[in-house]
């Protein structure tokens, strides 16, 4: 079981977390990421610094944490009447947010600090969810649907291979065509 899974929900532990997520994120804008280090952050915190090594157990952890903080969702997509136009929206603000250089900061910061792989996990959950939401609309309005998993498979993975290792092309475009293969294998 990682730190993190073991931390309790709620109460002291939450506002440790909140305080400690905050001050990360204030002190990367106020002196850059490299001048980061877990007794400067503990400081700005109001916290020792023992507490976020036996939490996080490193800074490369603690940054970890706070970009898959980053990267979850705010909102449910918005509904847009049909499984095509809602995918295609969710696909293309997926691009644009993964795609642009705090977005990719935030996924090679979420991946590096993830020795057991639970962080990678739950950000691939925070789109699983998002999709789940979208094909639940298109079943309730009677639309023929992929599954959640062929999402993941066919917009998804390739949409953050490209993120990753090759992002020329990545665009609307990309991702409408994502969608659309998908959609269109589904009988849509």
């Amino acid at each position: 079981m990682s730190r993190r899974q073991m931390a309790r929900p709620g109460g002291r532990s939450a506002r440790v977390q909140a305080s400690v997520h905050t001050a990360v994120r204030e002190l990367e804008a106020e002196v850059g990421r490299d001048a980061l280090t877990v007794p400067l952050v503990a400081q700005r915190a109001g916290v020792t610094p023992s507490t976020i090594y036996r939490r996080w157990g490193d800074l490369r952890e603690l940054l970890s944490d706070v970009a898959v903080e980053r990267l979850r969702p705010d909102a449910a997509p918005q509904d847009r009447g049909s499984l095509s136009a809602d995918l295609m929206a969710w696909a293309e603000q997926f691009v644009d947010e993964m795609a642009s250089p705090p977005g990719r900061a935030y996924i090679r910061d979420a991946l590096l600090g993830d020795p057991d792989g639970s962080n990678a996990g739950q950000c691939s959950d925070y789109a699983a969810e998002q999709i789940d939401v979208l094909l639940a609309r298109a079943a309730a309005r009677g639309e023929n649907a992929p599954d959640v998993e062929t999402v993941i498979d066919r917009v998804v993975a390739p949409v953050m291979y490209r993120v990753l290792f090759r992002p020329a092309g990545l665009d609307a475009a990309y991702a409408r065509r994502l969608v659309a293969e998908v959609l269109g294998a589904v009988g849509r």
